[in-house]
């Protein structure tokens, strides 16, 4: 499986500039002190929204009901041995962000 791992800065609201699947997107990630958890959304390199408020729990599929052609070929995910994704697991490796490419090509 190649995953690609993405750093979520440790700040409470935050823009990250990735490329996936050769197209660049930006992340933006989110702490909501309230609801105390994580979401984030992902856009265009000009900040026009694609999908946003994505909640953030480890070992499931964070993109499984989002398809669409500006939508990258791929699933978002957050590793680690943890129930729930506290504000500074990102920063102290409990948690990791990450994006899987689907597979393509032939057998």
């Amino acid at each position: 499986m190649k995953k690609l791992d993405i750093t979520v800065p440790d700040m409470n609201d935050s823009f990250s500039r990735v490329v996936l699947d050769g197209k660049p997107y930006l992340l933006r990630f989110t702490w909501n002190e309230t609801a105390n958890r994580w979401s984030f959304g992902l856009y265009t390199v000009h900040k026009e929204p694609i999908a946003v408020g994505l909640r953030i729990v480890p070992r499931f599929p964070l993109n499984i009901q989002i398809a669409g052609d500006a939508f990258p070929r791929g699933m978002f995910g957050v590793y680690g041995d943890i129930a729930s994704v506290g504000r500074d697991d990102f920063k102290t490796g409990m948690a990791v962000f990450s994006y899987v490419p689907f597979l393509t090509g032939g057998v």
